[in-house]
């Protein structure tokens, strides 16, 4: 047995197959998007990344033994990051850590990922979360592609006025900032997502923390690392079908 997420949109696979086939296209062409300046990048956030300090140094590997990690810990806080994958190039750019995680703070991080190249078309692969459908990111694309539209009033009317009319606009392919939705409950069509499991593997589940600020250069760290060593292009195989457990 092992534990297993439906996502709701399989309930209308039409819904569902032509938000994974919008992903799965944007992937498929993103190195020659790149090729003629424009990015794609799969972003999300990676929570709760907990400061914890063992309680005695980890034991090493030696012939005969397996490394020993300590079980007692002292925790130290806690901090959020929020991670680019540049699809075509396979590194991570612009990394926001930082301790909370709201819509404001999402629409900084997408605000200063596209300072980093401000005339280039970027194309974003994320997930439903509320955080990703704001206000503040609809005001941010309104203001980055000097659209200079009437949004309405978030609640009441407009493209503020609910989560479906401000995803309908933030999808809109003919803005020069692009948002590309995951059916929900589908992480696993987000390529950032397989990028977390390497940062777990490799500094997370083994590490040992004495601050939230040791814990941000050693994340800032590992990435400027993976970049200049580890950093290619996933091989995406998938192609949409139907799913089954």
């Amino acid at each position: 047995m092992r534990y297993w997420l439906n996502s709701p949109d399989r309930q209308y696979p039409e819904e569902f197959a032509a938000r994974a086939g919008a992903v799965c296209d944007v992937y498929a062409s993103a190195i020659e998007s790149y090729r003629q300046g424009a990015h794609t990048v799969s972003v999300d956030e990676k929570t709760g990344i907990q400061a914890l300090e063992r309680a005695a140094p980890t034991l090493p590997m030696k012939r005969g033994q397996v490394e020993r990690q300590e079980a007692n810990y002292h925790r130290h806080g806690t901090l959020m990051l929020t991670a680019n994958f540049e699809v075509a190039l396979g590194a991570v750019i612009c990394p926001t850590v930082a301790p909370t995680r709201n819509e404001q703070d999402f629409a900084e991080h997408i605000a200063r990922t596209v300072a980093s190249d401000p005339p280039a078309k970027w194309t974003f692969v994320l997930d439903q979360l509320n955080t990703h459908q704001s206000e503040s990111l609809v005001k941010l694309v309104d203001n980055l592609c000097d659209l200079r539209l009437d949004l309405g009033v978030k609640g009441e009317s407009g493209i503020l006025k609910d989560m479906q009319t401000r995803r309908a606009f933030l999808e809109d392919p003919r803005h020069r900032l692009r948002f590309v939705y995951t059916p929900r409950h589908a992480s696993w069509l987000n390529q950032i997502e397989i990028w977390f499991s390497i940062l777990a593997r490799r500094v997370l589940k083994r590490g040992s923390f004495k601050s939230t600020e040791e814990l941000r250069e050693r994340l800032l760290a590992f990435i400027e690392y993976f970049n200049q060593t580890l950093a290619k292009p996933f091989r995406w195989t998938y192609q949409v079908r139907p799913l089954s457990a």
